[in-house]
């Protein structure tokens, strides 16, 4: 059986957040709704700024096109959540 790990690393700017509070309730409602997707969600970067937001989110599968369109699908639910907040991406498969 062949093991697929997916990471997509997600940097956003989230300009309306004010406090670390306001941005920790905007990455939860996000990370609420990627739980749909059957991914993990976590804040990996810039966990002291408050307009800054490093999310890992991570799936596995035994299918290499499934990880991709599971995070694919993560990554256009945070553009629908979130407009214009991504400024980077990354995608990477584990075999």
């Amino acid at each position: 059986m062949a093991v697929v790990v997916g990471l997509l690393s997600v940097e956003l700017h989230l300009p309306g957040c004010r406090s670390l509070k306001d941005k920790r309730m905007v990455l939860r409602s996000l990370k609420d709704r990627l739980k749909k997707f059957n991914v993990s969600a976590a804040e990996v970067e810039y966990l002291d700024l408050w307009q800054r937001a490093g999310l890992g989110v991570t799936t596995v599968s035994n299918d290499r096109r499934h990880v991709e369109e599971t995070l694919n699908a993560a990554l256009a639910e945070i553009e629908r959540v979130e407009p214009g907040a991504i400024t980077r991406t990354e995608m990477e498969l584990l075999t």
